[in-house]
């Protein structure tokens, strides 16, 4: 794990690695960050997208944070931000941080 993400990132978590190159310098890189399972994930609430709805900002409101945007892409199964809110009236499920028991889900 690393310490130059701040706990809230995605990336927080994920291993570093080291390869050397060809001239012995280590260049040290982040392993890859496996996507969680949305059904791996307990649902804190859900948020029913709106005309106008970003992603961001229903992380805002739901989260707290705009920048835990990608809790919400993990939750919903996605990869691309934008598919989040490309339906209005689509229920986007909040989910709870990954490994975090509990939720209407798991009662």
């Amino acid at each position: 794990m690393t310490d130059q993400f701040p706990p809230s990132s995605r990336y927080a978590r994920i291993e570093t690695a080291t390869w050397t190159g060809r001239d012995g310098r280590p260049v040290v890189y982040l392993r890859r960050r496996f996507v969680p399972a949305p059904e791996s994930l307990a649902t804190a609430g859900t948020h029913v997208v709106g005309q106008g709805d970003r992603v961001d900002t229903i992380a805002a409101q739901h989260i707290g944070d705009p920048e835990q945007f990608w809790r919400v892409c993990d939750g919903n199964g996605v990869l691309q931000p934008s598919e989040v809110t490309e339906v209005v009236g689509r229920r986007v499920r909040i989910p709870l941080p990954e490994g975090m028991p509990g939720g209407p889900d798991h009662e």
